[in-house]
């Protein structure tokens, strides 16, 4: 239960909230509803396998998480785009912990601890959620985090088609690492820098665009390293 709850969030709050949806999130309090109970939905879904009944687990992860999606629609907190994005992730995080506290599956006193048993448990599941994270969730991160430190400024979204180029990167960096093919991650990070170089120069966003690749070459290496453990 405790990686599927990872997961759902990944998959509810990433992947399944495309851009049209984000900009209509941002725009009106019906877009947060919406986003939501996909996220609600997405939750049951991935609690379904483990306990078909769990819905006070459920409930308290889509209530919370639509509380703290709205509160940011109606107050707009004026800090950082970056601690913005840290501060409504560590407190989604925090209500899958309580529900799963809650629901018995954790103990506050060894929080890591049972995760790292669920992970190890779970090895398969636990790779998905590893492949998920390089989705989505590693796109957005990325953009916050590298916008951020580099320019000091908002992230510049949506990317266009390499948002979906890096994230095919990611997948198969980590594929490579997983089945210890360490020597052909260049071959697959090079190719897009090389062809896309002169365009960026031109651009000036040269700074942006280098870290923004090391970074995400970085997250798929230890995305591919840490299934590897779990083989």
């Amino acid at each position: 239960m405790i990686i599927a709850m990872f997961l759902a969030h990944l998959v509810g709050d990433y992947v399944l909230q495309w851009d049209g949806l984000a900009a209509w999130k941002a725009r009106e309090m019906k877009g947060v509803v919406v986003h939501s109970l996909i996220l609600f939905l997405t939750t049951a879904a991935f609690a379904l396998p483990f306990k078909p009944f769990w819905w006070s687990g459920v409930l308290i992860i889509g209530i919370t998480h639509f509380i703290v999606d709205a509160w940011q629609f109606y107050f707009k907190p004026r800090i950082s785009p970056l601690l913005r994005f840290i501060l409504d992730q560590l407190a989604h995080f925090f209500f899958i912990i309580l529900a799963l506290v809650l629901g018995g599956y954790l103990v506050w006193g060894d929080l890591v601890g049972g995760i790292l048993e669920s992970a190890r448990a779970m090895p398969v599941l636990t790779t998905i959620l590893g492949y998920a994270f390089l989705t989505m969730p590693a796109w957005v991160l990325l953009k916050f985090v590298i916008y951020a430190m580099v320019n000091g400024q908002p992230p510049n979204f949506p990317a266009g088609p390499n948002k979906f180029i890096g994230i095919t990167e990611r997948l198969i960096i980590s594929t490579l690492v997983a089945f210890g093919l360490f020597l052909l991650v260049p071959l697959v990070a090079l190719p897009r820098l090389i062809a896309e170089w002169p365009r960026v120069t031109q651009g000036g966003s040269d700074g942006v665009y280098v870290a923004e690749l090391i970074a995400s070459v970085a997250l798929a290496v230890g995305v591919g390293l840490g299934i590897s453990l779990l083989a």
